[in-house]
Parts: structure tokens; C-alpha cells; sequence
């Protein structure tokens, strides 16, 4: 199976003199006591209280930097020569030998000094001007830059001009919704915070409305969460579709409109997004469009509409044909004064799952509308009738199929393969379940195994985020996902493969929680112990020294990601202090600054950590 390194530093321990008096403390902050001397348990405990209101009051712990490690001296000293600096031309020599960056250029590299310098004194700017270069702090400084030396490339560099379904896209679920699904409020600010961080698939659930806004709304259907605006959320779309990537904004809706209000939502959409708006110039496209001939361009996904029963009177919903839901109920959706909604006992969560049609009073037949409606979808959804298999056969009717996490476990155990071919020219897309109500997420591997390009992550929380490809949102997926091989030979996730690939990664320091944290986030009277899951824990300092290494073996590189979680160890419950998740087949080698995210996935301004990273054969 494919692999998901996740690593943290834990363990350890801490000896430390203070006062005349040894203390150890040993991770999950248990502090043994050893006196010089004889002295009473009363006595003990008065002078450890001192010691961290002594430390609270005058260093808040880890002021003074550490020794940097060993490999960073050791690689200034062989660039340098031996010296006390390294000039700009043995930079370039470094950056190009040991960072593999064969492209580097003294141009490039001029900027970049004059950015360590900022934060130098003077007599290092004054060394620098004399030829002499940076100290070994600035070469440390210089490598912290994690603009310029962070461990994924920053430009796009996959081939975008094959078609859509040959990537996988960064891909939001209930992408209004600002907390959890059962209760919270709906708002174009996740809209606009997921397009800031490269989302390119945005989910909008349409409703019936009471309001002037085109008789349509923007909710979480059956539940207690409230409406938003459909016009401010297309015109945040339109504002913010482009600021992270140029690549395609693709708009799925899950549609609960009658004919009226369909064609009402066409001519929103065609006003508001204008020239932005891309629409086949054929009803029967042989492979969709690419990434590349759609840049700058918004795409709509959703099933196509059908004749409807015309009613005078509002109605139960009128279900198009498909399989009822697997998920839970939501519950009642808070009705509008005017709109009053019977609903069943069933979970509208997904289009592809349960089409609902909502008949109300000014419901009637609207032919031109529904054809106008219908040519403004690229990426037809909705699912086929018939088995499993029947929906997964691969024919000239371009489709987009949804599963929820559920049912792709279950497709996975007996229709892998088939799920492997249909997302070769079909596009699937894979929903959190109904369960998932504090908007967690599943792991997204299990989709990506079998080639879906869309699985939804809920953006209330870190998603993991599609950083490869220069963070453009789409990812191309691995060859093997893509040929067409006798059965003997294609691509099996269950089955058990030798290692390809050995990740050595080596955890140096971190830096920056001084600046992005108060002085007691973290603990009142004493300074963090930072760790993660496979290094030990570093004792009361903002400024962690760690210099351990790991290896993993590697089955499906192309997949793997490395997931680094940082936490401050406490007596309770451990302190979250930064995440970040890297996909391995992109990580630059060398010495790399890696920045930390919080848990919505929003990156810290200032924390990083220093890392080094090698992808060797595995022998």
C-alpha cells in the first residue's frame, strides 16, 4: 500500500543545575528531586517554585540559542574552506554541490544575502561589503529562509495540458460552512480563505429561498446551520478565484432547485462571472478540456437538469431515480418564513447520492431556462443506474461520480480495478461521511490509490493540502495510475509490494514559537518542551535543538507523504504547536527550512522547523 510517513519527537529526558541543586525531569513532566545536601520535602518544593518564577521572570527559557548541530557546522566549514565566513561565491558553490540547485546564480543569490543581512549587525554587513561573507549564524539564518529554501518547489512543473481527469485537484466540501456541520454558520469567508490557500474545487448547496437573491440560497440542507448569500458567494469566487493559481476553479453544486430557479442561477452566473465563465461548445465532449487551456477560467459540475412534474402546492421532495443515501440524517433545516419544507427522513447531502427536487408554488416548466442552465455545465454529475460495475464502466459519456468515504472503502475490496480505469477518463469524487459532523477528514489515500481527483477535504480544518506542483492546485496523478495494462499487471493497492524508495529525513532545530506565540501559551511558569512523534523531548526552550535522524522504507513513493507534527509536552493533554504534511516524491534535498501550519491549515508566520532530506533506492 502506499505510504503515509507521520513522525513526532517524543521521550528524553533533561538534566539541569539551578541554585546550587540538580534537578531531573523526564518527559510527561514527572521532576525528580536530588538535593546537595539534606534538606526537607517543604524546602524542596518552595525552592522548585522559586526556580520557575526565577525562570518565568528573568528568561522565559531558551533566550541563548543552542550549539547549531554538527552537519550545519561541519558544511559551513567545508564551503568555507575552513574560514570564519563563506563568501558569496562559495554560497553559490553550496547551494549548487550539496542543494542540488544546479540552476543557482549569483543573481539569484544576491537578493537573498541582502535579506540575511537585514537582520545581521553591522560589522557582518561590513564584512560582507569587504568580501569576507556571512558568519556561521547567517549561514544558518540564510538557510532558515523558507521562501527561497523550503522543501517543495514553488513553480508549476507537471505537465498540464493533458485532460482533467489525469490530475488530482485540490477539491472543498460544504466549502461555506464555518465550523461543523450541524450548527454553524454559513459565510463566503471559507470560500475565500480556501481559494487563498489553492483550492480549486468549491461546493456550494443550493436551496429554494424567500429572499430577493434570485429565490436561491446557500446551506447546509436539513440542518441547523444558516443561509448565506448565493450572490456574495459567486461574487467572492470571482474576486479570489485566481490570487493563490491560475489554473481552473471548478463549481460543484449540489442542486435542489426547481427549473425556475435554475435558470435563474444561469443568469447570475453568467453576469457575475462574465468572460470567466467557461461552457463546452458541445454537448458531447470525447475527453474534457485541460488545466492549462483553462486557465483563468471558472467551470461548473453538477447534474444536468430533467423535465419536471409541474405543482402548484409545495411538495414532498421528488426523487430523479438514484439510490437513497447511506448517511445519517442532518436533521431539519431551519425553513424561511416563507419557504416551508416537507422532508424526509433521509440525508441530502451529496447531488449524486439523493436528488431532491423541492416544488414550491412559483414552480413552473422553464424549458429555455433548464437548456440555459444545462450549457453552462462542463463536468456532468450525477450517477447511472443500474450495479456498482454498471456506474463504473468506462464509455463516451464523460461523467463525474461521487461516493462517500464509505462506499469508495467498499467499491475498493471488490471493484478496484474498476475504480482504477473509470478515473483513466471519468472523474471521481469522494465525500467525508455523514458522521463527520466537527468537520474532521478521512485520510485521503485511500482515494488517491484508486485515482480520484476529487477528494473533498472539509476546509474547517487542516486538510493535509495538495502543496506539490508548486501548490497550483493540481497534481499530476503517477503513471501507473493512468496506463492501460492486461489485469496481471495493473496497479493494485492491496497487494503487498517491496520497497522502492528509503526516506532519510533529519529533524535539526526549530525556530520562531517566541515570536508567534505569547510567553506563557504554552506553560505559565516554564517554557516549552517541544517534540514530535520520533525525536526526543527538548526541555523549557523556545529554541529546540534535536539532530536525530530517521529512515522509511517506501512502497509507493509517487503517493507517500511525510506528515510532521509538532506538540509542547504537558502533564495532561500535550500542547499543539504546528503541522505540516509533504508529499515525498516533491521534497528537495538537502538542508531545508519547513514551515508550520496551525490546524486550519493556515501557515505560521514565523515557526519552521531545520530539516534534511535525502530519497535514495532501496537496496
Amino acid at each position: 500500500m502506499a505510504n503515509s510517513v507521520s513522525f513526532s519527537i517524543k521521550g528524553g529526558s533533561l538534566v539541569y543545575e539551578e541554585m546550587g541543586r540538580v534537578f531531573h525531569r523526564e518527559s510527561g513532566s514527572r521532576e525528580t528531586f536530588f538535593e546537595v545536601g539534606v534538606i526537607g520535602r517543604m524546602r524542596m518544593k518552595k525552592e522548585m517554585y522559586k526556580y520557575k518564577v526565577l525562570n518565568f521572570l528573568t528568561r522565559k527559557g531558551g533566550v541563548n540559542e543552542p550549539e547549531p548541530p554538527l552537519d550545519l557546522k561541519e558544511a559551513f566549514s567545508k564551503f568555507a574552506n575552513g574560514g570564519n565566513c563563506i563568501s558569496k561565491d562559495q554560497l553559490l558553490q553550496f547551494m549548487v554541490d550539496h542543494q542540488g540547485e544546479k540552476n543557482f546564480t549569483l543573481s539569484d543569490l544576491e537578493p537573498i544575502v541582502d535579506k540575511v543581512l537585514q537582520v545581521g549587525n553591522s560589522s557582518t554587513v561590513a564584512d560582507v561589503d569587504k568580501g569576507q561573507g556571512l558568519s556561521l549564524n547567517d549561514f544558518i539564518n540564510f538557510l532558515f529562509l523558507d521562501d527561497f529554501n523550503g522543501p517543495l518547489k514553488d513553480e508549476v512543473h507537471h505537465d498540464m495540458s493533458v485532460p482533467l481527469s489525469h490530475y488530482f485537484m485540490y477539491t472543498g466540501h460544504n466549502s461555506y460552512l464555518t465550523g461543523n456541520q450541524l450548527t454553524s454558520e454559513s459565510s463566503d469567508e471559507p470560500i475565500i480563505e480556501a481559494l487563498q490557500q489553492g483550492v480549486r474545487v468549491i461546493e456550494l448547496d443550493l436551496w429554494p429561498s424567500s429572499t430577493k437573491d434570485g429565490g436561491i440560497k446557500v446551506v447546509h440542507g436539513r440542518t441547523l446551520t444558516t443561509p448565506v448569500s448565493l450572490t456574495r458567494c459567486l461574487e467572492s469566487i470571482k474576486k479570489y478565484a485566481f490570487v493563490k493559481s491560475d489554473f481552473p476553479v471548478i463549481l460543484t453544486l449540489e442542486d435542489h432547485l426547481t427549473s425556475k430557479l435554475q435558470a435563474n442561477f444561469a443568469e447570475m452566473a453568467t453576469q457575475i462571472f462574465g468572460n470567466l465563465l467557461y461552457y463546452p461548445q458541445t454537448d458531447s465532449l470525447t475527453e474534457f478540456p485541460s488545466p492549462e487551456s483553462l486557465k483563468n477560467r471558472i467551470i461548473i459540475s453538477t447534474k444536468p437538469p430533467k423535465e419536471y412534474p409541474q405543482s402548484d402546492s409545495i411538495t414532498s421532495p421528488v426523487s430523479n431515480g438514484s439510490e437513497s443515501s447511506e448517511e445519517e440524517p442532518w436533521g431539519q433545516e431551519l425553513p424561511d418564513s416563507m419557504a416551508k419544507l416537507k422532508i424526509d427522513d433521509k440525508n441530502a447531502s451529496d447531488e449524486d447520492e439523493e436528488d431532491i427536487i423541492i416544488n414550491t408554488c412559483d414552480n413552473k416548466p422553464n424549458q429555455q431556462g433548464a437548456r440555459h442552465y444545462k450549457h453552462l455545465i462542463t463536468i456532468h454529475g450525477g450517477k447511472s443506474k443500474g450495479s456498482l460495475k454498471d456506474r463504473l464502466r468506462v464509455d463516451d459519456n464523460l461523467r463525474r461520480l461521487s461516493l462517500s468515504e464509505k462506499k469508495l472503502k467498499s467499491a475498493s475490496e471488490s471493484h478496484g480495478a474498476d475504480l482504477i480505469r473509470f478515473t483513466q477518463k471519468h472523474i471521481l469524487r469522494v465525500y467525508p461521511k455523514g458522521e463527520r459532523v466537527k468537520s474532521s477528514n478521512f485520510r485521503p489515500h485511500l482515494g488517491w490509490m484508486y485515482g480520484a481527483q476529487m477528494v473533498a477535504f472539509n476546509m474547517q480544518v487542516d486538510a493535509g493540502n495538495v502543496r506539490a506542483n508548486g501548490g497550483c492546485g493540481y497534481v499530476k496523478k503517477p503513471e501507473f495510475l493512468m496506463r492501460n495494462l492486461p489485469h496481471e499487471e495493473e496497479f493494485d493497492p492491496k497487494r503487498t509490494l517491496p520497497a522502492k524508495k528509503i526516506l532519510k529525513v533529519k529533524v535539526y532545530k526549530g525556530d520562531g514559537w517566541k515570536s508567534d506565540f505569547s510567553p506563557t501559551h504554552f506553560d505559565l511558569f516554564s517554557p516549552p518542551d517541544f517534540y514530535t512523534k520520533k525525536t526526543s523531548v527538548k526541555m523549557d526552550n523556545w529554541y529546540p535543538v534535536w539532530d536525530e535522524e530517521f529512515e522509511f522504507p517506501l512502497t509507493v513513493p509517487e503517493l507517500a507523504l511525510l506528515r510532521i507534527e509538532v506538540k509542547d509536552k504537558d502533564q495532561t493533554k500535550d500542547d499543539f504547536a504546528g503541522q505540516t504534511c509533504l508529499p515525498v516524491s516533491e521534497l528537495r534535498h538537502g538542508f531545508r527550512s519547513v514551515p508550520l501550519y496551525d490546524q486550519k491549515g493556515r501557515k505560521f508566520k514565523s515557526v519552521k522547523l531545520l530539516m534534511r532530506f535525502q530519497l535514495e533506492d532501496f537496496i
